[in-house]
């Protein structure tokens, strides 16, 4: 469970851009409701399974500004077809079920550059954005268990709900606390060898701190 605003930060979007997906909201006359949850529920926590599905928004709105409305219809008809809350923080619709991925972007009018599948000679394979996503969330038993916060596809920093409450970790390790030790001037080398890393495994740690600080 994250609050709002460092679900926001680690996701790099504005809160009230994560707000609006996750709780819905008035634009002038018009009321919108929510596209991550199924109603709005008043709190400023966001849950493991809204995270990942927030992280996929993100990709398609930073890269395609995908339409919000037809966003909504799409993971409202796939939350109906598959009978969970959170579809998108789920394997099946990227690896087993791409035929009923299509069917809910059809039934949504969703634009053919906002697929999350698309057809390739004769088989149904994931659009650019949607592999992006994937490859950037290991998977148990269906269920996303890690997320990867670095952009970079070699960086090994990853999220896990269960481990440093879910916050950015190399090997079990805080990569702000690693990040805290070298700003304060200790050196890489020793800072490695009391927390058992690599040099290697320490500057993704700091690459991935530097581009988040930077954001």
């Amino acid at each position: 469970m994250f609050s709002e605003a460092e679900a926001a930060r680690l996701l790099r979007v504005a809160q009230s851009t994560l707000h609006y997906w996750l709780e819905g909201g008035k634009r002038g006359a018009r009321t919108y409701e929510p596209v991550i949850r199924i109603q709005p529920e008043g709190r400023r926590s966001v849950t493991w399974a809204e995270f990942i599905e927030s992280g996929l928004l993100r990709q398609y709105r930073r890269e395609h500004k995908v339409p919000m409305a037809e966003l909504r219809a799409f993971i409202d008809g796939l939350r109906e077809r598959m009978g969970v809350p959170y579809p998108l923080a789920h394997e099946r619709p990227f690896v087993a079920d791409r035929q009923l991925v299509r069917e809910a972007q059809d039934e949504a009018g969703l634009d053919a550059e906002y697929c999350l599948v698309a057809e390739a000679r004769g088989q149904l394979v994931l659009t650019g954005p949607s592999e992006l996503f994937v490859q950037r969330v290991g998977w148990a038993e269906g269920i996303a268990e890690s997320w990867r916060p670095h952009e970079d596809p070699r960086s090994p920093v990853s999220m896990r709900p269960g481990l440093r409450f879910g916050r950015p970790a190399i090997q079990g390790i805080s990569t702000e606390v690693l990040w805290e030790h070298v700003e304060a001037g200790e050196d890489l080398g020793e800072v490695a060898e009391v927390f058992g890393l690599s040099v290697e495994a320490l500057r993704w740690a700091l690459a991935y701190e530097t581009t988040t600080r930077a954001a």
